[in-house]
């Protein structure tokens, strides 16, 4: 699943002071672009590193050129379409979305390097499936979906047009609960939604940003598998992964030998008599290990840099994504531990050393020293067959890893 977006209005009338809490709540939150009105771009982008979306205004209808030329000027990155136009009732909608003034803006802010999001307010089915079309027939990189009533967006009809098409449905969403639905719709959910930041109270920002944090969020499901052997394996280089977060008792990242079999491997936020806890840390295994990041993806360690993401996972499957601060690259002496799960054999190498740990069915982390074969620990197993992965994808193919 991809990310989910948010995007915050500062598109209106007003001074900048009024406008600027805004803009810093939603920079120090994370959102994803930020609304403004041209004359504040650069105000914007003083004060964070952050995608910025203008809308585009004609001054008369059919008459675009002159406002697209004053944004060649401007250091945007998102050119709105449909505000003073057909997505919004100012003009009526074409009888062919080939006649439509709005795809021909689209088209002209694109081939002047722009991303694009047409901007349609649903006020009726007509709107929607207006929106359907330039999103099937133009292709812009956004639909923005704004209604009036929020109760009865026709946001699901919307969600399963737009499957499968490259355009992205952002929808307006008037505070953090509205987000959360506008996300958990039919399962799939939009990919993002806009806050107006007129209309709702600056908390709200940072509430939805958690939000689509966690509806983005990938699930595995944890089984207990069934310790074979453990046996020390001599010294090799393995890597302490060190991330720009903090994780608690039961989180940790999933690691393996191969992609269709990763171990739990529990964080150094233990308290231990050996060394003080380190709970940005997983020591994870050797260089050629498997681990999981965001998007279905897998990497091996030797692989990661400073700046990659990986997932932090939880003994019921929950993930979140951390940033890699820092890789420890060190020659230790080392521990095959090999494992079963109906009939799917597993493996991994460790860190032969009393701070690993895996996780026990129970959730109760086990340090790898007292592991002893029957144990039961807690590992994501791939157990359809025929899928193998490339350059960390997954794809359908035979592959024999032992």
């Amino acid at each position: 699943m991809r990310p989910k977006q948010v995007w915050v209005s500062v598109a209106f009338e007003g001074e900048w002071n009024e406008k600027k809490p805004y803009v810093t709540e939603s920079i120090e939150a994370g959102v994803d672009v930020i609304v403004c009105l041209p004359e504040d771009v650069e105000r914007v982008k003083e004060l964070g590193n952050v995608k910025v979306a203008v809308p585009l205004m004609p001054e008369s209808p059919g008459s675009p050129d002159l406002a697209l030329e004053e944004l060649d000027a401007i250091d945007a990155d998102v050119v709105i379409v449909g505000k003073g136009g057909e997505g919004d009732g100012s003009i009526d909608l074409p009888d062919d979305i080939s006649e439509s003034i709005d795809a021909a803006l689209i088209e002209k802010a694109r081939d002047r390097g722009f991303e694009v999001a047409e901007y349609v307010e649903i006020l009726d089915k007509p709107y929607e499936r207006f929106a359907a079309e330039i999103a099937k027939n133009v292709g812009p990189d956004y639909v923005i979906a704004i209604g009036r009533d929020w109760k009865i967006i026709p946001l699901e009809n919307l969600i399963a047009e737009l499957q499968g098409e490259k355009t992205q449905l952002i929808a307006g969403a008037r505070d953090a609960e509205e987000a959360r639905i506008a996300f958990e719709t039919l399962e799939v959910g939009s990919d993002g939604v806009l806050l107006d930041a007129e209309r709702i109270d600056p908390s709200e920002i940072k509430k939805t940003a958690e939000i689509a944090e966690r509806a983005a969020a990938e699930r595995f499901e944890l089984v207990a598998v069934e310790v074979k052997e453990v046996k020390p394996i001599g010294k090799g280089d393995r890597v302490c992964v060190d991330t720009c977060s903090l994780m608690s008792e039961g989180e940790g990242m999933l690691v393996g030998s191969t992609s269709r079999g990763m171990f739990l491997i529990h964080s150094e936020s233990l308290e231990n008599p050996y060394v003080e806890p380190r709970p940005f840390r997983v020591n994870a295994g050797p260089v050629h290990a498997y681990i999981r990041v965001p998007g279905g993806k897998t990497k091996y360690l030797a692989e990661l840099r400073p700046g990659d993401e990986v997932l932090i996972v939880d003994t019921e499957g929950r993930t979140r994504a951390a940033v890699v601060g820092r890789l420890k690259i060190e020659r230790r002496p080392l521990m095959l531990i090999r494992a079963e799960y109906e009939g799917v054999e597993i493996q991994t190498i460790v860190q032969n050393a009393e701070t690993i740990h895996l996780v026990r069915e129970d959730g109760e982390p086990v340090s790898v020293v007292d592991l002893k074969p029957g144990d039961k620990v807690l590992a994501y197993v791939e157990t359809e067959e025929g899928k193998g992965r490339h350059f960390g994808m997954e794809v359908e193919e035979t592959i024999v890893e032992k």
